[in-house]
């Protein structure tokens, strides 16, 4: 039977903006964190490291030393990052159903009718290449 991973640990705001930084460089040491970020969210340099620390803990981010610097990398792609908070929100509002979610956006006009043909469209390529494969 495989092993199924536990879910991580939901980012924070503050997680969030740090790991969009090492998103868009694909690798960044704490001092290119702190610059891309003092405009909109100035932090010590203390905090950022602990920042980093965590979101390390928290299996998001990988180091390795050069020199004396780290050189921080993400570990999980952005849209996986979307899809477990995505899944967490369908468990905790919608007790765990999709559709129920899907219906909500058709019902709150979130998904237009544009938008709900190319979902259907996509659904039935990937149902027949399921059948196919």
């Amino acid at each position: 039977m495989p092993s199924v991973k536990p879910p991580r640990k939901s980012l924070s705001d503050l997680e969030h903006l740090v790991m969009d930084v090492i998103w868009k460089r694909s690798a960044a040491t704490a001092e290119d964190v702190r610059e891309a970020l003092a405009a909109r969210h100035p932090m010590k340099d203390s905090t950022t490291r602990t920042v980093l620390k965590r979101l390390e803990e928290k299996g998001y981010l990988e180091h390795r030393v050069e020199g004396r610097t780290n050189i921080y990398r993400g570990l999980t792609a952005p849209e996986n990052v979307a899809v477990r908070a995505v899944r967490q929100i369908i468990d905790r509002f919608c007790g765990g159903s999709i559709e129920q979610l899907l219906v909500g956006m058709v019902n709150d006009e979130v998904l237009d009718e544009q938008e709900l043909q190319r979902l259907a469209k996509k659904l039935v390529r990937l149902k027949s290449r399921k059948e196919e494969g």
